[in-house]
């Protein structure tokens, strides 16, 4: 349903008290590093991360995603022109295996021959997914990045950011699949042809040795050194990191997560509706309306500023509607980003008025009492 705007923006003076933040400010050994709240993409820390850099099989988070996204997992796919560099899942041509399989060995083995068959078979060729990969992340707010390869090996002109690989880490952990996946220490694949068993191992140590760590992917080549896109989720809150080009990547990921959750607050905001919308075609002209949450739980660093809410509600709506049932969204706004949101539900059932039985006159009830003939 296409929502119209029907409230004008309210703005929520939110008074923040202002503590002292005992953590440090992180030093690190990566080039460029930032860390994101996933839900508002608030900047926590950020140092160069917007400086154009290659960024490695850390690509591969977005073609899994797409791959995902494409809703064709359960297809089978054929291995062919494998020739490919790097690391890989040893796929050889007329090897056949599921297009979830080659999501498995491209997130967790980092195959290289996973993701360049996976390009080839969604979209015929790796220059053509190149464009699919690009209109995703112009999608998601990837402003300073450009996709070549499916795999991350080095390209004249593929680079990103590290805010940028942030925004795709956070949209992809998002999902629940893609989640599953790359928070996995190992995974049983077996081939459908060749009748071939293998396990993949994750190369994310920090999945094992830094709390609340569930993703994402790791990355090297010899042009972009070593680089790292995590997610973490501590206390319902989830952080994402990115580092590239970083000499110690895993510990600088503990320090950006211990610096980060020591920095943020909850914060309980509460937000206001109308009561009801208009009803055609139902028992009653109106109904009640509410949102899933109220307050909404919001983790922020920066607590000075106003915040304000949109709300999306059509102008009216026809019955039958259930309890329960969408009927538009609530936004919380900071700086001009969605911090949160809720979805508007209705509040009670309204039948169609023509579900109704209707009544019988008083002669209609006499004629079916003695059983007269109709007319």
């Amino acid at each position: 349903m296409l929502l119209k705007k029907l409230c004008l923006t309210l703005i929520l003076v939110i008074f923040f008290s202002f503590s002292a933040y005992s953590a440090d400010v992180p030093s690190l050994s990566a080039s460029s590093a930032v860390l994101i709240n996933a839900m508002t993409k608030e900047i926590i820390y950020e140092k160069n991360a917007y400086t154009h850099r290659s960024m490695a099989s850390t690509t591969k988070i977005m073609t899994g995603i797409l791959a995902i996204e494409s809703g064709r997992l359960s297809e089978i796919v054929t291995a062919k022109n494998m020739e490919a560099e790097g690391t890989s899942i040893g796929l050889k041509n007329g090897y056949r295996l599921t297009l979830e399989a080659l999501v498995w060995g491209m997130m967790l083995e980092s195959g290289n021959d996973a993701a360049k068959l996976t390009a080839a078979y969604l979209s015929g060729s790796e220059e053509d997914f190149a464009s699919l990969m690009n209109d995703k992340a112009y999608e998601i707010g990837m402003r300073s990045t450009n996709f070549v390869t499916a795999s991350g090996l080095d390209a004249d002109e593929h680079y990103s950011t590290a805010y940028d690989m942030a925004l795709l880490g956070a949209y992809a952990v998002s999902n629940p699949v893609f989640r599953e996946i790359c928070s996995a220490k190992t995974k049983r694949i077996e081939f459908i042809e060749p009748g071939i068993v293998r396990t993949f191992s994750n190369h994310n140590r920090l999945l094992s040795s830094c709390e609340g760590v569930f993703g994402i992917k790791t990355g090297f080549t010899k042009k972009s050194g070593r680089c790292l896109v995590t997610a973490c989720e501590r206390e319902g809150t989830v952080l994402v990191a990115v580092t590239l080009n970083a000499g110690d990547d895993w510990n600088d990921h503990r320090k950006l997560y211990d610096y980060g959750y020591d920095i943020c607050e909850k914060k309980e905001l509460f937000i206001s509706i109308p009561d009801g919308i208009k009803v055609y075609g139902g028992i009653c002209d109106n109904i009640r309306i509410r949102t899933e949450s109220n307050p909404i739980s919001v983790s922020l660093r920066d607590k000075s500023g106003d915040i304000t809410q949109q709300i999306y509600l059509p102008e009216f709506i026809y019955a039958p509607i259930k309890k329960g049932d969408i009927l538009g969204e609530v936004q919380l706004i900071k700086d001009g980003r969605v911090i949160s949101e809720s979805s508007i539900i209705s509040s009670e059932d309204v039948p169609s008025a023509e579900l109704l039985p209707q009544k019988k006159s008083l002669f209609s009830k006499i004629k079916e009492i003695f059983n007269l003939p109709k007319g």
